[in-house]
């Protein structure tokens, strides 16, 4: 049986590859077990979470993966085929399906989920994911941020499926150590291999025609959200399941909020508008954000405030490479900066010093791209250089409180063996290059 509803990004060669990084960190005395998602409730299309994917590629719900270190396998267990829906919806892969899984997956081997608890019964040490599993449209700080609201209040069970797996496990094996497998997870998907790369530029150039697509259809009088509909169309003509997160597309006052997400106000003439929209392919997103004007032309003071922004994000782009700290990086960028600003002066004090502000900052380096929009944990606050296969959101963003000004350019890019590669680039960062564009797919 070849499954249609099976992806086709990643061979079993590079499941293997990250199997066997899981028992390096493991240890070879441990077990790793996942939980794939569950059920979905309506008629939304199935999307398998994020650490499941990374380490089985299964796009099914009610599918769980072991990682015996002890043996060095990894071990899938899948519900039975239901015949009635496989004639009502299709053919999509279960436990009868052996042969066909172990040939994609890199398992050696492929079980009914009732033998799961008998086959942790001798394990010791197990790792499983403590943080919360990141589905369609989520990451941690999401996902946190939804935990803590309903911690708030008391009508709400606030057992995690996560905590429930935990407690299952530690209830059913008996003496059994259960350890935390989400930070070395979280780690390593830090490191993208080649193969993510090669998706990752897929949707990085998705994003980046996404929004070249909203430049050139940009009118006064649109609504925010009818750009955003603008690119979906772009993202699933293309092979996209859809966003990778909601859409950012604010104009006027409401660009100060920074992750401002209504979407429903009109695009005025005179006022600019940023947009930060990217798709969901195989799983993988990118970041990217943009600003240009509704009318097609920049304000003086859109051109200088953005003009700058640009400038110094060019400037760290240029400059990015292996072995720089995060910290040496900026300190060497600043230094570039001060001698372009030394020649540009400032139509009002205030702006000069948000341009400061903004340069003696860390802001720019912000957060991992890849399974999740923020993906995992920071890569700046451990003292660690920059090393090839790290993809993150260069995000240059400054603000002017005296104005309720916020500005910004966001890419994201690779860490390659030379210096960077932005994933993101084939949208145009160039004022002069955004106004040729702004209104002429009219």
């Amino acid at each position: 049986m070849t499954f249609s509803y099976y992806q086709s990004w990643f061979d079993a060669a590079e499941f293997k590859t990250r199997h066997e990084q899981v028992y390096d960190a493991i240890g070879n005395e441990a077990v790793a077990v996942l939980q794939g998602g569950g059920p979905v409730g309506g008629f939304e299309t199935f999307r398998q979470t994020n650490d499941f994917f990374y380490l089985s590629g299964v796009e099914v719900p009610q599918a769980y993966l072991v990682l015996d270190a002890r043996s060095r396998g990894a071990i899938l267990y899948l519900p039975h085929g239901d015949a009635r829906r496989e004639r009502i919806e299709g053919k999509e892969p279960c436990a009868e399906d052996r042969d066909e899984l172990i040939a994609r997956t890199g398992c050696v081997d492929v079980r009914a989920i009732e033998h799961l608890a008998k086959d942790l019964q001798r394990a010791s040490i197990v790792y499983t994911p403590f943080a919360p599993a990141e589905g369609a449209l989520a990451c941690q700080d999401t996902l946190l941020h939804q935990a803590k609201l309903n911690a708030s209040d008391p009508w709400v069970n606030l057992q995690s499926r996560e905590a429930f797996f935990a407690a299952q496990l530690k209830e059913r094996i008996h003496g059994v150590d259960i350890r935390d497998l989400s930070p070395i997870l979280f780690g390593l998907r830090m490191y993208k291999s080649a193969a993510e790369i090669k998706v990752m530029r897929h949707t990085g150039e998705l994003a980046a025609r996404g929004v070249i697509e909203a430049m050139k259809q940009t009118r006064p009088g649109m609504v925010e959200y009818q750009l955003g509909a603008i690119a979906d169309k772009i993202f699933i003509e293309n092979g996209a399941r859809g966003a990778g997160y909601r859409p950012i597309i604010a104009t006027g006052h409401n660009i100060w909020m920074m992750h401002y997400y209504r979407n429903n106000c009109l695009l005025e003439n005179g006022e600019w508008v940023l947009m930060d929209y990217a798709p969901d392919l195989c799983n993988y997103t990118n970041d990217i954000g943009r600003m240009w004007p509704v009318n097609g032309t920049y304000s003086s003071v859109q051109r200088e405030l953005y003009g700058v922004v640009v400038k110094y994000h060019q400037t760290l782009l240029d400059i990015l490479r292996p072995g720089v700290l995060p910290a040496e990086l900026l300190k060497e960028a600043a230094q570039k900066m001060e001698r372009y600003l030394q020649t540009h002066p400032f139509s009002k004090p205030i702006y000069e010093e948000a341009v400061k502000r903004m340069i003696a900052s860390d802001k720019a380096l912000t957060h991992p791209v890849g399974l999740s929009v923020h993906d995992g944990s920071s890569y700046t606050d451990k003292g660690r250089p920059f090393k090839p296969g790290l993809v993150f959101a260069l995000d240059p963003q400054m603000w002017v409180p005296e104005e309720e000004l916020y500005v910004r350019i966001e890419d994201t890019v690779v860490i390659t063996d030379k210096g960077a590669e932005s994933l993101t680039s084939f949208a145009p960062h160039e004022l002069d290059e955004v106004e040729a564009l702004v209104g002429k797919g009219i």
